[in-house]
């Protein structure tokens, strides 16, 4: 709700929502690879993994719709919104899974109880990092397709 009422419409919210249940496919591959099971501290890991995923998304996808908005083609909003957004995601993937690999490891005391949420957290990001950047483009030039068009024949 808070999504539609920024953007002003439910296209944007829904592209960045999309980008959420890929995040689960990270998380079921990484914890199975693992042995892990789901509990409540794998719970707790996704909760704050949707966040930094949808965060990711947002950064993408309202990057693209400023610079579509601004006259520039659909294509050329994508390909330079995420050449301008590629640092900032990578820098919170990457710092939030170098962060919590020690505890993903079992380093360190009583981590063996946290592990969970750590593994689910960096097996979440690293396949939705990947996805949200081929991905949401696709997703959101598909949205606006026909916007796009209208534009190119006025």
């Amino acid at each position: 709700m808070v999504l539609a009422c920024q953007y002003e419409s439910l296209r944007d919210p829904l592209v960045v929502m999309l980008s959420v249940p890929f995040a689960a496919i990270g998380v079921i591959l990484t914890l199975y690879l693992t042995g892990t099971t789901l509990n409540v501290q794998s719970y707790i890991g996704c909760v704050m993994l949707e966040g930094i995923v949808v965060n990711n998304a947002i950064l993408l996808v309202d990057q693209a719709g400023r610079l579509f908005s601004s006259g520039m083609g659909l294509e050329d909003s994508l390909t330079e919104a995420a050449r301008r957004r590629l640092r900032p995601i990578m820098m919170t993937t990457l710092t939030t899974i170098l962060g919590l690999l020690p505890l993903a490891l079992g380093i360190g005391e009583g981590a063996e109880a946290q592990a969970p949420l750590a593994r689910a957290v960096i097996g979440g990001l690293t396949a939705s990092t990947l996805i949200t950047l081929v991905l949401i483009p696709v997703v959101y030039a598909i949205f606006h397709s026909r916007e796009s068009k209208a534009r190119q024949k006025a």
